[in-house]
């Protein structure tokens, strides 16, 4: 079982990335579930989704401790809060919103370490720093975990209320993330 904890702040679409790797990963016919863990919901205050998949029922519900994928969507978060990153280990991979010469990453404890610059890619598509969709690009990439196209079909799901429009610019947002050579 793959165990997924996603770091962010409020407004950046922590709780929807962990949603959208559960849809993804059903589309594969792999069992998911995602749900997420916060305290006074505000924008810009500190929070936390979880996901699981697994070709296998998921039985367990409690929060992901030991994670074998750690999304941070806000690198100063692993300043302000080095907790963030426990439970992770040398096989964990690590997703961050961050340039690639990000100092901090030789501090941290895996070997698995990826940047995505979802805040560049969000703010040129989006006009916002919304980097959710933009993040799970580089988490398709480098883990494997879901596919590129069952993360484009999840969006599809995710956002239909939302129109076309936002399903285009999620869609370029993941496959800019997605093909990105960092």
């Amino acid at each position: 079982m793959d165990q997924v904890r996603i770091h962010g702040r409020g407004g950046q679409g922590v709780v929807t990335a962990s949603e959208l790797i559960a849809i993804a990963a059903f589309y594969e016919g792999k069992k998911a579930q995602a749900f997420p863990h916060f305290g006074v919901e505000r924008s810009g205050a500190p929070i936390r989704s979880y996901a699981r998949v697994s070709n296998e029922p998921i039985l367990t519900r409690e929060r992901v401790y030991k994670p074998s994928i750690l999304v941070i969507q806000d690198h100063t978060l692993i300043t302000e809060d080095p907790s963030i990153i426990e439970g992770a280990d040398k096989n964990t991979y690590i997703i961050i919103n961050a340039p690639t010469s990000y100092q901090l990453a030789k501090k941290l404890p895996s070997k698995k370490i990826y940047f995505s610059p979802a805040t560049e890619i969000a703010l040129n598509i989006f006009k916002k720093n919304i980097v959710n969709t933009v993040i799970l690009g580089a988490l398709a990439k480098h883990t494997k975990l879901i596919s590129l196209d069952s993360l484009k079909k999840a969006i599809k799901e995710k956002f239909q209320d939302k129109g076309k429009n936002i399903i285009t610019k999620n869609i370029k947002a993941v496959t800019l993330a997605y093909n990105q050579k960092v």
